[in-house]
């Protein structure tokens, strides 16, 4: 096990934003590694004195909603804490922690609900990044209308469904075959829709 001021140090200083998005299998590797043990207890409930402070709450949120997508790569587990992650993310924004955290990190606050399959969620990540983000520039408000408007257009991510055994729909694979999210975010970032 480790603490949250272990994975804070790890994901915002070791770590570049750069990293942050990236498939990168050696930096897959390490947080496994590091992570997986306490990634483990938080899904047995563990972790309940991280989510009593800001700087524990953002650390439990990178556990349970970063470190998967790295640890679970192209697996259904990669989204197997997205509620926890929700659920805390909610919590803090509640109490208004987020904006006791400084941007860039500020915004894993706000990627739980980006990464929700329910539009009311991706609805208040887009006002949130809008109004609690200034400096985080037109890129990360792209993104985030990007997601809201696959799951305005098909409820889900098209791009899970192989990872969730999901059947994809014939709208849903042309919107793949036609570059997928990528599309989707140059589209944002072409002002045309």
């Amino acid at each position: 096990m480790v603490t949250p001021d272990e994975v804070l140090a790890f994901w915002l200083d070791e770590c570049a934003p750069a990293d942050w998005y990236k498939s990168d299998p050696a930096l897959d590797a390490r947080i496994t590694e590091k992570f997986a043990a306490t990634w483990k207890a938080a899904t047995e409930g563990a972790l309940g004195l991280w989510l009593t402070y800001p700087a524990g709450t953002l650390a439990y949120i990178i556990l349970t909603d970063q470190f998967p997508r790295n640890m679970f790569r192209d697996s259904g587990d990669a989204f197997a804490t997205d509620p926890l992650a929700r659920a805390a993310a909610k919590m803090a924004i509640d109490r208004n922690w987020d904006m006791k955290i400084d941007e860039p990190a500020r915004q894993f606050f706000y990627l739980p609900l980006m990464h929700a399959e329910n539009l009311c969620d991706q609805d208040r990540a887009v006002r949130l990044i809008h109004t609690r983000m200034p400096e985080s520039g037109q890129n990360h408000r792209d993104h985030a209308c990007a997601h809201r408007a696959v799951i305005r257009d098909f409820g889900r991510f098209p791009f899970r469904n192989a990872a969730l055994g999901r059947k994809t729909s014939p709208a849903e694979q042309a919107f793949l075959d036609a570059g997928g999210y990528g599309a989707a975010i140059r589209v944002q970032q072409s002002g045309a829709k």
